[in-house]
């Protein structure tokens, strides 16, 4: 099966395919480059939920031969401490638009309460149970934000509307929307380089988070490329 992962900028995918050796086979796409390894391939897509969204549905409906069977957004993100913490893994069970709605003098509102929309995607539960098995990433929600969070209230308003959060990230809500509407399931994996929280860069284990992310894809290619959704 061919797997397309997508991430936010060129050292995730770079740290992606590293999992996979050798050099990969660089192929164009509109507005992208994908990096083919066996049977993966990787983009970097953007920051951000919409240049997500944008290069995943370039890439589907790009001529894969044979097609996708599956998307997998990944790269480095926030954990939530204590239950994600600093170099660790998180699969997401949830892929939640955590600020896509209204404020409301009562607190937010997702889209969803509002009457339209849909504020998150469920990957196959199956496939989350065996990532987490081979890779020892945490399963949980995963939110999707446009602004890291910088603060202590924000962090709190975050896990009161969403309890059990594990991580934030950029760009998961954004290519699960392209996968759904081709048609194809769709995985978040990520590792974590920093605390969600009040800002402090020099907190921050990004060298540390990417050769986790190395490592993840290393342990889960074989189940990324051999898992069939009409086998569960």
């Amino acid at each position: 099966m061919r797997v397309l992962v997508v991430t936010a900028v060129p050292v995730e995918r770079d740290a992606v395919t590293r999992a996979f050796g050798g050099t990969p086979e660089v192929l164009t796409v509109p507005g992208a480059e994908l990096h083919r390894s066996g049977a993966f391939d990787v983009l970097a897509g953007g920051a951000g939920p919409a240049a997500a969204a944008a290069a995943a549905a370039f890439a589907l409906a790009s001529s894969a031969s044979p097609p996708y069977g599956l998307v997998v957004s990944a790269g480095i993100g926030g954990g939530f401490a204590p239950a994600a913490p600093l170099g660790s893994l998180v699969v997401a069970s949830d892929i939640v638009a955590a600020d896509l709605g209204a404020e409301t003098p009562d607190g937010f509102l997702p889209v969803t309460a509002l009457g339209f929309g849909r504020d998150r995607f469920v990957p196959p539960p199956a496939l989350v149970r065996e990532v987490a098995a081979a890779t020892g990433a945490a399963p949980g929600p995963v939110l999707t934000v446009s602004t890291v969070t910088g603060t202590a209230a924000r962090t709190a308003a975050l896990l009161a509307a969403h309890p059990g959060a594990l991580a934030e990230a950029m760009e998961g809500f954004g290519v699960a929307e392209a996968a759904e509407r081709a048609g194809v399931p769709v995985l978040e994996l990520r590792a974590v380089s920093n605390t969600v929280g009040p800002r402090d860069r020099d907190a921050w284990r990004i060298g540390d988070a990417l050769a986790a992310l190395t490592e993840a894809f290393g342990k889960s290619a074989p189940v990324l490329e051999g898992w069939n959704r009409h086998d569960h």
